[in-house]
């Protein structure tokens, strides 16, 4: 039987990448579920990895290889697009929450992906104020400390 499905916030994702706090916990879930996220997410890990490369936490050789591994990875990920539907989703959720730009795209996509599905999924977050978010939209969510 398949994996079920999961949705992973990019928080969530770098941790698979960079060891951090969390990084065991979502490494666990990554290998337990089938990956969903945004199609903002490669984009918002890339930006991420550099941030951690930039401020010396990653060396160079190390930035590469994990970019290397990331676009490996890619090949089996499952990335809902950002369709005038799901920012439109976005939008009311920047109205009614006190969530980020990015972490309200990656909530309506979510939810437009279970809407469209009909599968109720789990929303893997390590982000504070998108979980707050993700669970006023009652999504099941899944916290990564």
């Amino acid at each position: 039987m398949p994996a079920r499905w999961a949705y992973f916030d990019t928080s969530v994702l770098v941790k698979r990448y960079v060891k951090e706090e969390g990084s065991s916990s979502a490494r666990d879930l990554l290998h337990r579920h089938r990956f969903l996220s945004s199609a903002i997410a490669p984009l918002e890990a890339l930006s991420a990895l550099a941030r951690h490369r930039t401020s010396g936490e990653l060396e160079e050789r190390d930035f590469l290889a994990i970019r290397s591994r990331m676009q490996k990875d890619r090949a089996h990920w499952e990335l809902v697009e950002l369709s005038p539907l799901v920012l439109s989703q976005a939008e009311e959720l920047i109205q009614r929450t006190s969530v980020r730009t990015l972490d309200a795209v990656h909530v309506a996509s979510a939810l437009t992906f279970q809407a469209a599905s009909g599968i109720r999924i789990p929303f893997i977050t390590s982000d504070a104020r998108q979980r707050e978010a993700a669970e006023e939209w009652a999504l099941d969510v899944i916290w990564v400390e």
